[in-house]
């Protein structure tokens, strides 16, 4: 019944996605973004649904996706954008695994160092350990000083709070409009 109200529903919904997308691919580790398997942003997406007459829009992703949106907080220290995340560890530790398969994908190695003149000195060879000792060392390491927050999704859901409020104004009154232009006609 509310054509134009749904039909900008629907943009705002594919705004908010394709926005939450573009963030996640841009930034984050060497500047290649957070989708190294684009499992988080194939899994990002939208429901409208309109029940008798009420319109709603819901957004959902990987549960992961919301840890990396708005951060945790780690057990000994914490990135400053972390201050208002509702998440932190406690006792139970990040997955080893996902780490591992992260680093693998990345080709991150451990590398071989030696002191020379009471400084740490690169010495070009790749130290012993596999990549479950990368994850390892990335489980310990997240677990401590927490994930700090990539705002991926807020900022397109922020970007869409201040362009669409008009925009669904306008499309419901003009369904307003249409529905009192019907009625006459009949």
């Amino acid at each position: 019944m509310l054509k134009n109200l749904q039909k900008e529903l629907q943009s705002l919904g594919s705004y908010v996605v394709q926005e939450s997308r573009r963030n996640l691919t841009k930034g984050g580790y060497k500047n290649k973004g957070h989708n190294v398997t684009r499992g988080l942003f194939n899994s990002i997406g939208y429901d409208e649904e309109n029940k008798n007459g009420v319109y709603s829009i819901e957004w959902f992703m990987d549960e992961y996706g919301t840890f990396l949106d708005k951060g945790v907080k780690g057990t000994k220290s914490n990135y400053i954008e972390n201050k208002n995340s509702p998440y932190s560890y406690k006792s139970k530790k990040p997955p080893m695994q996902p780490l591992a398969d992260w680093a693998k994908k990345r080709n991150i190695r451990l590398r071989q160092y030696k002191t020379v003149d009471g400084k740490k000195v690169a010495t070009g060879k790749f130290a012993k350990g596999s990549y479950k000792t990368i994850g390892f060392i990335l489980q310990k390491s997240i677990f401590e000083k927490g994930i700090k927050p990539s705002f991926f999704f807020t900022k397109a859901f922020n970007s869409a709070f201040k362009k669409y409020p008009k925009l669904l104004q306008e499309a419901f009154a003009q369904d307003i409009i249409d529905i009192f232009k019907n009625n006459n006609n009949e």
